[in-house]
């Protein structure tokens, strides 16, 4: 087995606690946040947001770095299965959502967990478990999601925000307005807001670029009319589904030309940081142990080569459901450091630049920040 792979801890607060946390708060009641009692709670989500990346540009991000706090997202760290863990309070061995790409073994292919959704597939049954809305009453709290009008009907929308009321926002003020809107209206409230333009300024320019910082300063100013608009006993609850690294052409792995470390694949999974390879099911014990390996003999300097059982004994997906586990890969490889795996040259998703999935700290650490009648 690989050496140092990074174990969960069982005892971290992370984004499953969130929003039952916030619950507990409308309620009165205690919480693993710690959440005092509130009346109406913004929890906005920042698609892409480490908070290593808020340090770096806090000069960019007055009003969200004026608190302070941060969470383990969870593992993988990527969007779906962060999002997910958010909006139902359990990590993606119970929910499902085990990564960006994931095996659909009913019919032996790898579906996008973002966008890969069809009649094949169906929210109501791949996402396994109630969401936090779900859990609510709607004459006791109510509940919202303000988002894109292009997600408001897609498979994701329909598998993790089930049993919230979605209201369409374009641009990123309209969503505020949106969830000012509902603030103002009154009564017990759980309001769950998106904004994913920092991801993809980042996947596209980097989080290190001024097209990330501008729309950094540009959400900043929207919480700062946000947190002025706030009523007593109402709350803005900042965080993140992950954090990224920015990973230039020349840091990417190629490995589509070594036959030894695809000798048995019948899919690979999962997301450039964090690959999921699933072998052929009549693979022998022998081959299964070359593939691995091949692999580690090749990567295990920068990456964290395991098999599928050694993630489940460190804990990467949770407590994994009998169900969900064969569509987490036979072998991941979760990089170490700075790189991104690609197949081949032409694949189309090398023009990407901030990246996440792994275990960094700059992917793993989002904030969590508290204003109203939550600050400290």
């Amino acid at each position: 087995m690989t050496t140092m792979v990074p174990a969960r801890d069982s005892l971290a607060v992370s984004l499953a606690d969130v929003l039952p946390s916030c619950i507990a708060s409308l309620r009165g009641g205690e919480n693993r946040l710690s959440l005092s009692p509130t009346t109406a709670i913004v929890v906005l989500v920042v698609d892409g947001l480490g908070s290593a990346s808020l340090r770096a540009r806090s000069a960019y991000a007055r009003t969200l770095t004026s608190a302070s706090g941060s969470l383990w997202s969870g593992f993988p760290t990527t969007t779906a299965a962060a999002l997910t863990t958010l909006t139902t309070g359990v990590l993606p061995g119970q929910h499902g959502l085990v990564g960006y790409r994931v095996l659909d073994t009913a019919h032996d292919r790898v579906v996008k967990q973002l966008s890969g959704w069809d009649d094949r597939l169906d929210p109501a049954t791949w996402q396994r478990v109630p969401t936090v809305f779900e859990s609510v009453p709607t004459d006791e709290i109510a509940t919202y999601t303000v988002g894109p009008k292009r997600y408001a009907n897609s498979g994701l929308t329909k598998a993790i925000l089930r049993g919230a009321v979605y209201r369409s926002a374009e641009s990123v003020a309209d969503r505020f307005r949106a969830a000012t809107s509902i603030l103002r209206a009154g009564g017990r409230s759980l309001t769950y807001l998106y904004v994913p333009e920092l991801d993809m300024a980042g996947h596209s320019d980097g989080w290190e670029s001024d097209k990330w910082s501008r729309a950094l300063e540009n959400l900043d100013g929207e919480v700062r009319m946000l947190v002025d608009a706030l009523g007593a006993g109402q709350a803005l609850l900042v965080t993140a589904d992950h954090g990224m690294v920015d990973v230039p052409a020349h840091k990417h792995v190629l490995y589509g030309h070594k036959p030894e470390l695809l000798a048995g694949v019948r899919h690979v999974a999962g997301e450039p940081r964090c690959l999921q390879l699933h072998l052929e099911p009549d693979l022998g014990e022998e081959a299964r142990r070359g593939l691995l390996d091949a692999w580690r003999a090749a990567e295990s300097h920068r990456s964290w080569v395991v098999t599928r059982s050694e993630a489940i004994e460190q804990g990467w997906f949770g407590d994994v459901a009998p169900e969900v586990e064969p569509r987490i890969g036979d072998v991941l490889v979760a990089a170490r450091k700075g790189i991104a795996y690609y197949a081949d040259e032409d694949d189309k998703a090398r023009g990407m630049i901030g990246q996440h999935g792994s275990w960094s700290d700059d992917e793993t650490r989002v904030p969590l920040l508290r204003f109203g009648a939550l600050a400290d």
